[in-house]
């Protein structure tokens, strides 16, 4: 390493750069604690959030994105309440980085805070720690009056994977808020229960197309999935692309042959991205009724749709071979 950092060799050389008048010595100081990543440093970051200048307390909080554990969630904690927009975003965005869940005391503290962001920020980071003391504080958010905060709600809870919280995300899923609506159509994919399945298949006639995108995905993934698949059927006419190509993927990896037909409609549309998901489900099905369909895209425009279809023309024939062997 050369320059400026050559002169930073211990902690004691860096916190005499701390102590210097101009902030961005100062700051050149906070990015070498960052980069050393021992934890004793952490208290030397914690304490520079008291610096006057933002620019010093913004780095503070994008240098405790290098550290874990209580300490440096305690730090962030604070730094989520700072008096600077710029030093809030910074500190939401390396609470997110935590993953011990011995972080999560600060944060559970934070979850009530009067300001929205606050309250969503520390839920956005209590999600990635899987903290199941998290559970009754993110239940409670679901009633939030901001929709953000209700969001990152539902993916505490679906990320706890926990079948006795299933009656409140689907009881999110159809919230006022779109997006609340979409994090609970997604949340419940880890569920094997009926009901779940059963609030995911409602997601596919929402409103909002984007509700009906991630459910028309999601029911790919889930178990039951395969009961809905006259539903995404019915989604390949949806008046959005992307619903119809999250439905056209999800019943080609369910392989259902009565999709075949309304599946290849997606190998003539004008959106490249459709027609090569179209081919590939239809590949994945394995159903010889879809070859002419394939053999008339195999000089499609887009090298990718020309690809897979080909590959799945190939995937076809050779399941045939293997039956007739």
């Amino acid at each position: 390493m050369s320059g400026v950092f050559e002169d930073y060799s211990d902690l004691a050389d860096i916190e005499e750069q701390l102590r210097s008048a101009d902030a961005g010595t100062r700051r050149v100081a906070i990015m070498e604690l960052a980069h050393l990543g021992d934890p004793s440093a952490v208290p030397l970051l914690a304490s520079m959030l008291d610096d006057q200048d933002a620019g010093v307390r913004q780095q503070v909080a994008r240098a405790l994105g290098e550290y874990d554990g209580l300490a440096a969630a305690g730090a962030l904690a604070k730094a989520l309440v700072d008096a600077d927009p710029l030093v809030q975003q910074a500190a939401a965005d390396s609470a997110a980085e935590l993953k011990d869940s011995a972080a999560a005391p600060p944060l559970l503290d934070l979850v009530e805070h009067p300001v929205a962001f606050v309250r969503m920020s520390s839920l956005r980071a209590l999600k990635e720690l899987r903290c199941q003391d998290a559970l009754k504080a993110a239940l409670q958010a679901l009633q939030d009056t901001d929709a953000g905060v209700r969001v990152q709600a539902v993916g505490v809870i679906g990320f706890l994977k926990l079948e006795v919280a299933i009656p409140a995300i689907r009881a999110a899923a159809t919230d006022s808020d779109a997006n609340v609506r979409r994090a609970a159509v997604s949340a419940l994919a880890f569920s094997s229960t009926q009901p779940a399945a059963e609030a995911i298949r409602a997601g596919l006639a929402d409103t909002e197309w984007l509700v009906r995108e991630v459910a028309a995905e999601t029911l790919g993934r889930i178990t039951l999935g395969t009961k809905a698949a006259p539903d995404l059927i019915a989604a390949l006419d949806d008046p959005y692309w992307q619903v119809r190509l999250k439905a056209t993927r999800s019943l080609g990896r369910m392989r259902i042959h009565a999709a075949v037909e309304p599946i290849a409609k997606g190998l003539g549309h004008i959106e490249a991205n459709l027609r090569k998901e179209a081919a590939g489900a239809l590949g994945e099905v394995g159903d010889a009724a879809a070859l002419p369909f394939l053999r008339a895209v195999t000089e499609d425009t887009d090298p990718e749709v020309r690809k897979n279809a080909r590959w799945a023309i190939c995937e076809i024939e050779e399941k045939a071979l293997a039956l007739r062997g």
